[in-house]
């Protein structure tokens, strides 16, 4: 009898390994398809019938990494190689994870170990030799950073004897500043992908660094009763959906203002001509036209994500650097009518932050890994009560208790935050207490969701959203201009 029973329990397990595998096959083709969240339904379906098998680990690895859950991504590539240190395709995930986070050290150590196990894979080596530039790279930045008396680009530069080609027909500023006639000649001058002269970027870059420079880290704002405010989220690059914006809601005015809440680069090929369109804007219109730091107004993301690349293919390293130094003055946050805080992230990591604390940010640098200027970029709501660990391995995850608890202490009504691609362009969550919006449609031409902007008026401070579709574009590819690691690791 026990002979049987053996027999049968084998059985079993043969069954629900063929239908594990049914699962994996079905996922597969969900991520063939670029649906990423019905594939780790899928891969997770999987794994709870067969939860060692190292391949699905792997695979959900790899669909995690295309939804941004980096942090996820690096936990599954960890269990594969748990399950078999052999598995080379975990060393690669795992790789490619700590990448994305900015590990590069780590990163390094994976792709050594696939190179000694694979002498001959030429993949592999200029992998290895890719991460190990950047690595020797951020060490050589560390050790100028440590020089005090480390000089601003704006130092080097001499703008006036910039000389402009007779050849250049393109925009340029009147007497060095900018006006509403330069915008819409620049405007139109990028839509036919036409660049502007290297002498009006730095003059439109430096004027906006000092313009920054000289806001608090939270930017306070009050609305009249008649007054509305747009905000739109995440706009990273996708300059035609810019251009749609201005064109359904009317250009930023005195009478017409923004707020666009962080994220203005990387992923998208046109992140250059969205960044100088917002800072021209911030420059002609600076106590109506509102930006705020995202997460990928940073070093790390932008050397991995392709605003760095973009600049050096279209103008210089040095305007690069540059542009850094501007990110790094963006304001944090902004309070509108004592009653909204807009953020590009979420809520923080522990209870207790109050606006004052906000106020006191000293935002000048690149964000540390923890404290609230980290959570201010990279937090996300979720569902249930209480804090988790965050799905992309930065900041934390909120839930409605802590935000209910943030909005009492500072006298708040809701925040909006960004940071999330959602299907509608916006959600409400929280009990209407948290909004997010999301500006890039079909982001990166794969994910097919709408884009939103909301309207806040002065009399009532009551969100309106306004859902938008993605305009057609020039056939430049979303990361284009990315590290080649992140094109390569995420095939």
């Amino acid at each position: 009898m026990a002979h049987v029973s053996e027999n049968g329990s084998e059985k079993k397990m043969a069954e629900g390994g063929n239908d594990a595998e049914l699962l994996k096959e079905k996922a597969n083709t969900y991520f063939k398809e670029k649906d990423y969240e019905n594939a780790i339904k899928y891969y997770s379906e999987a794994l709870e019938l067969n939860p060692s098998n190292a391949i699905y680990y792997s695979n959900r690895s790899l669909a995690y990494l295309r939804t941004e859950c980096y942090g996820y991504a690096l936990a599954d590539a960890t269990k594969a190689l748990e399950i078999d240190k052999n598995y080379i395709k975990g060393y690669y995930r795992r790789a490619t994870s700590n990448m994305a986070l900015g590990k590069f050290k780590a990163a390094l150590k994976d792709y050594e170990t696939v190179v000694r196990v694979r002498p001959n894979d030429k993949d592999a080596r200029m992998k290895y030799q890719e991460c190990n530039k950047i690595v020797k790279q951020k060490a050589f930045e560390r050790a100028i950073a440590s020089d005090e008396t480390k000089k601003s680009v704006v130092d080097s530069l001499d703008i006036e004897n910039m000389t402009i080609e007779d050849d250049y027909v393109g925009p340029k500023l009147e007497d060095g500043k900018v006006t509403l006639k330069f915008m819409n000649e620049m405007m139109d001058w990028f839509k036919d992908q036409k660049k502007l002269h290297r002498k009006c970027a730095y003059q439109i870059l430096v004027q906006v660094k000092d313009v920054l420079s000289k806001l608090p880290s939270l930017v306070e704002i009050t609305l009249k009763e008649t007054e509305k405010i747009t905000i739109c989220g995440d706009t990273h690059g996708q300059y035609y959906d810019l251009l749609n914006i201005f064109k359904l809601n009317g250009l930023p005015s005195e009478t017409n203002p923004y707020l666009f809440n962080g994220d203005f680069v990387d992923r998208g090929s046109f992140s250059v001509e969205v960044i100088l369109t917002l800072f021209g804007f911030k420059l002609l219109y600076p106590d109506n036209f509102h930006l705020l730091r995202g997460n990928h107004e940073t070093d790390n993301m932008n050397q991995m994500y392709g605003f760095e690349g973009e600049v050096k293919a279209k103008y210089t390293a040095q305007m690069f650097q540059l542009f850094s130094e501007v990110f790094q003055w963006l304001p944090l946050a902004q309070c509108i009518n004592n009653k909204v805080l807009v953020m590009h992230g979420g809520l923080f990591s522990e209870d207790g932050v109050t606006l004052e604390n906000l106020r006191k940010i000293d935002r000048n640098r690149q964000p540390p890994d923890s404290g609230p200027m980290c959570d201010l970029l990279w937090s996300d709501p979720q569902p249930q009560n209480g804090r988790s660990i965050s799905k992309r391995g930065v900041s934390c995850q909120f839930g409605p208790d802590v935000t209910e608890r943030f909005l009492e202490q500072n006298k708040l009504d809701f925040i909006v935050r960004s940071h999330e691609v959602k299907a509608e362009g916006y959600e409400v969550t929280h009990s209407g207490k948290c909004i997010t919006v999301f500006s890039a449609p079909n982001y990166c031409d794969q994910m097919g969701n709408k884009g939103a902007y909301i309207h806040l008026r002065g009399s009532d401070l009551k969100p309106e959203f306004h859902q938008f579709t993605a305009v057609p574009h020039p056939n430049v590819k979303p990361m284009a201009y990315a590290n080649t690691l992140m094109q390569l690791g995420m095939m």
